[in-house]
């Protein structure tokens, strides 16, 4: 994954897993997500419109949410869980 190096000091603990995993509840903000993936909160809602976000969103009504554990594996392994696609039972080109 890509990460940004220049981060107002302070932001990159509070992306941290261990501080995602400290304090969020199952599902975060995409905004929150996008900034601990290190892009912003435009370019992570184009991800999701387009089905492309790293890991597991959900929609909620009119709320889009970021599934944490989702998020923590992909932080963890660097791999985005879904290669670009929303059916995660389709079967792999």
């Amino acid at each position: 994954m890509h990460s940004q190096n220049n981060v107002m000091p302070g932001l990159g603990a509070r992306y941290s897993p261990a501080h995602i995993r400290a304090t969020w509840g199952g599902t975060g903000s995409v905004e929150d997500a996008s900034r601990a993936f290190g892009f912003s909160r435009a370019k992570g809602y184009d991800l999701v419109r387009r089905g492309e976000f790293p890991c597991r969103v959900l929609r909620i009504g009119r709320s889009t949410r970021v599934v944490t554990a989702s998020l923590l594996r992909v932080l963890d392994s660097g791999e985005p869980e879904y290669g670009g696609t929303n059916d995660p039972d389709a079967a792999p080109a």
